[in-house]
């Protein structure tokens, strides 16, 4: 019995040493394909410095506003302008959105916008731009007001810098949205 329970632990102690072997070998494997992974960056990033110092001023321009673009592809307009409709008052209305920039901030994509409104009672739009603040989606600011008159009505255009910050749990754009969107998102 005793010599059965010695073949047995001798047939473990071999198993093991057999899978210790085998896991030296596949960290071996790891580490060398590390070192080839982190040469093959340094040597990526020496080029990639080296394009930049190439680059005029022009194409640094465009290397940025390219960035931007694809930015601006994970970022979904139909939930910006839900989000701006449900804060929007019934005696207020859009009248044009300008946007500034498009960003990251942490995790959280942000857009920077100029909201043009169309308004006559100021009130309304004061009590919209606490609704934004409070909202936790927007950032809003009054910039400046522009009464217009025509022969039938006179009403005022109120300009807004709006900061969006995407909800979090909000999908982004999948290829359908944007293909129903227009591609524009």
């Amino acid at each position: 019995m005793a010599m059965l329970l010695v073949a047995f632990a001798l047939a473990g102690a071999l198993l093991c040493f057999a899978q210790l072997r085998s896991n030296t070998t596949a960290n071996e494997i790891a580490k060398s394909d590390i070192k080839r992974m982190e040469s093959e960056t340094a040597d990526l990033r020496s080029k990639g410095e080296q394009v930049q110092q190439q680059l005029s001023p022009q194409q640094k321009e465009l290397l940025v506003a390219a960035h931007k673009l694809v930015d601006s592809k994970s970022f979904v307009w139909s939930r910006l302008f839900s989000d701006l409709e449900s804060v929007l008052p019934g005696s207020v209305s859009a009248s044009r959105i300008a946007v500034q920039n498009i960003y990251r901030d942490g995790d959280r994509v942000k857009a920077e916008l100029e909201l043009g409104v169309l308004s006559r009672d100021y009130q309304a739009v004061m009590g919209m731009i606490g609704t934004m603040n409070n909202s936790g989606i927007f950032q809003a600011e009054l910039r400046g007001q522009d009464l217009q008159t025509s022969e039938r009505t006179s009403y005022t255009e109120y300009t807004l810098r709006l900061i969006y910050t995407k909800p979090y749990g909000s999908p982004v754009a999948t290829a359908g949205e944007v293909a129903q969107s227009g591609g524009v998102q």
